[in-house]
């Protein structure tokens, strides 16, 4: 019997784990082993079996990898079924765990006690809420940092723990004051009718575990799940997939423990190296061969991620050529080393290299600046991944319009645009009417407030019949934002209307749908968007890509720049307590030379300004865990000769 077309192509791992249906998988996938295209070929392969396409969910980390893996699976479904309509309509759930989550509270709304349309706090939005909750708690927001404090509520919610369980548990101080702030900032969130990024999988978990009936229903729906890139997962992503395997435990995740860089946003190693104890029939498959990279990169990677203790043992290997060396270069100075990047990078444009196929990595945000101000002076194409689009203030200007319009409840909306552009409404009437007090108002401020009131009548009209790019179109005007702009007359107030417009470009994706729901899908669109998918809006740049190691992750280049490999910088030690993490970065810079697929550089500098001052650097230490066999150097300018790493410099 011959095998279906869909197994072609595949080796004979990647094939195990396509084939193997029922009962919990596990496959360790090493870098550029081609984990989504088993993912893809596996749910065809369900299909293939007589499992409807609805009853399969596919879950994975961004918006970028979700649509990637969607458009994949569709495309194959189309390919071996191009007649079958029932198949072709019917398509697998694809999504992020947080969409997922949207999708689920949205469904069952009512099971926990929430409005269908409640509002999606960003970042920001929770920032200035523990901002107030840290002063209605008593406490001085300059004492205790409003982004501390929520990072230290998300990680507990990330953990599965409920404010009450935290502030039984809280053993400190600061976890105490954490404890009140948190309560205060809950209150906020119930009154706004409103969910933070965590809520989205915690209140999740709650609806599940709370809620039997909700709970069958969607282990009938998803009979068949898959969780890509498994080793990110936290406890409440682990335990919401638990519950929705139930008894089958038809659950396949696909994940690489090497790959494991966000423990500090609670991404928990134990998922993987516990797995079998949660699902004791669990078979595993390793993915060792990688497609993407040269044989002298992955060597390197190997040299490097051998060194780490919590790990599965895999070694990756590749049938690809052993390619160029790794290049080295050392630089006087941090101005130095983001030249000699600048000028390469320049260098290979020239030479035919395209430029949006390069990237330049480095360990954290500050690092860019130098590297930003080398590549203007010489005139090099390049993209910053910076501000995302949906947090720029202008685009959550008309998206709060939007909201407030759906959700009239939302007060942190309401104080958003009340004033904005200004109406002439001061803070005193705005607390009024916040607080249901608009009896109080005298004549003069009423007026204001009923010329405002008008405004979201009409935007609220406009958004339950017209297209939604129409809507957005219709905001700009009637808030008078985009005549007051037009008015300001800046350089900077035309770029912020020109943002206005690609929002209603972006608005016209969902024009198809109605229109409740078009408002719906971009909001959570714009709630839920990550750096890559950023990045992704973008591509139509061609130009150098400058970003994080953490912004790479998921992502692949011909060649790639990782800079600033300097002990202290990369590894990392904390600004808090000095502390370095070794096994994690280790295996973020992993994550770095496997994003490689063709050449790597990797550079430093003798001595660097941090915070106004020089500090003379030491090497990292990683550069000493790769064999000298791999890697040649490039002299700085004025250097001597040699070859090895003997230009490193030391200075008492």
């Amino acid at each position: 019997m011959t095998n279906p077309p869909y197994l072609d192509g595949l080796n004979e791992p990647q094939k195990q784990a396509v084939l193997h249906t029922d009962g919990p998988l596990m496959v360790l996938a090493g870098a550029g082993s081609g984990k989504t295209r088993v993912i893809t070929h596996r749910i065809v392969h369900l299909i293939h079996q007589g499992v409807a396409p609805h009853n399969i969910l596919a879950v994975t980390f961004t918006n970028k990898a979700a649509k990637e893996m969607r458009e994949r699976a569709e495309k194959l479904t189309r390919e071996y079924w191009p007649s079958d309509r029932a198949v072709i309509d019917s398509l697998p759930v694809v999504t992020t765990f947080h969409a997922l989550g949207v999708r689920l509270l949205r469904e069952f709304h009512d099971a926990m006690g929430l409005r269908r349309h409640f509002v999606i706090y960003d970042r920001s939005d929770s920032q200035k809420a523990v901002k107030k909750a840290i002063e209605d708690a008593g406490y001085n927001p300059k004492e205790f940092e409003p982004r501390k404090i929520l990072s230290m509520i998300s990680r507990a919610k990330g953990d599965a723990m409920t404010v009450l369980e935290y502030k039984d548990a809280a053993n400190s101080y600061p976890e105490q004051v954490t404890a009140e702030v948190w309560e205060k900032y809950d209150e906020t969130l119930r009154a706004e009718q409103a969910l933070d990024f965590d809520d989205l999988l915690a209140k999740t978990l709650k609806l599940l575990k709370s809620n039997p009936s909700v709970r069958e229903t969607l282990q009938k729906r998803y009979q068949y799940l898959h969780v890509d890139e498994f080793q990110d997962t936290n406890r409440v992503q682990f335990t919401i997939m638990e519950l929705l395997a139930g008894e089958t435990q038809n659950v396949c995740v696909v994940g690489d423990i090497d790959q494991n860089i966000y423990s500090w946003r609670g991404a928990d190693i134990k998922n993987v190296l516990q797995f079998e104890k949660h699902f004791p029939r669990t078979t595993t498959i390793l993915l060792e061969e990688n497609y993407r990279s040269t044989g002298t990169i992955i060597a390197a990677s190997n040299d490097v991620i051998k060194k780490n203790q919590n790990r599965v043992d895999k070694t990756v290997f590749t049938n690809n050529q052993v390619g160029e060396k790794i290049t080295l270069y050392a630089g006087m100075t941090g101005a130095d080393e983001a030249e000699y990047v600048a000028l390469k990078a320049q260098t290979l444009i020239e030479e035919g290299v395209d430029p949006a196929a390069i990237a330049v990595l480095y360990r954290t945000n500050f690092q860019s600046r130098s590297l930003e101000e080398s590549f203007l002076n010489f005139g090099v194409p390049y993209q910053l991944l910076g501000t995302k689009f949906y947090e720029r203030k202008e685009v959550k200007d008309v998206l709060s319009y939007l909201r407030l319009a759906l959700n009239p409840g939302s007060n942190a909306d309401l104080v958003r645009v009340i004033n904005n552009p200004t109406r002439g409404i001061g803070k005193v009437t705005m607390l009024k009417v916040v607080e249901g007090k608009r009896g109080e108002l005298n004549a003069g401020a009423a007026a204001k407030v009923k010329v405002f009131d008008d405004i979201m009548t009409d935007i609220a009209d406009c958004a339950s019949k017209k297209p939604l790019s129409d809507t957005i179109k219709f905001i700009m005007k009637r808030s008078g934002l985009e005549d007051n702009l037009k008015e300001e007359g800046t350089e900077e107030a035309l770029e912020r209307i020109e943002n206005l417009r690609e929002l209603v470009t972006l608005a016209s994706r969902f024009n198809d749908l109605e229109p409740s729901e078009a408002v719906e899908q971009l909001l959570e669109t714009a709630a839920l968007q990550s750096d890559q998918d950023e990045m992704k809006n973008k591509e139509e740049h061609n130009a150098v890509r400058l970003m994080t190691v953490h912004a790479a992750k998921g992502l692949e280049f011909e060649t790639v720049f990782i800079t600033g490999l300097e002990e202290g910088l990369f590894p990392h030690e904390r600004l808090d307590d000095g502390r370095i993490d070794q096994e994690e970065e280790r295996r973020l810079f992993y994550v770095a030379l496997t994003r490689a697929k063709q050449k790597l550089y990797l550079t430093y500098a003798h001595m660097r300004t941090i915070f106004g001052s020089q500090r003379i650097n030491v090497p990292s230490s990683f550069l000493n865990d790769i064999s000298t066999e791999h890697v040649e150097m490039d002299e700085p300018d004025g250097f001597g000769g040699g070859s090895g790493y003997e230009t490193t410099v030391y200075l008492d």
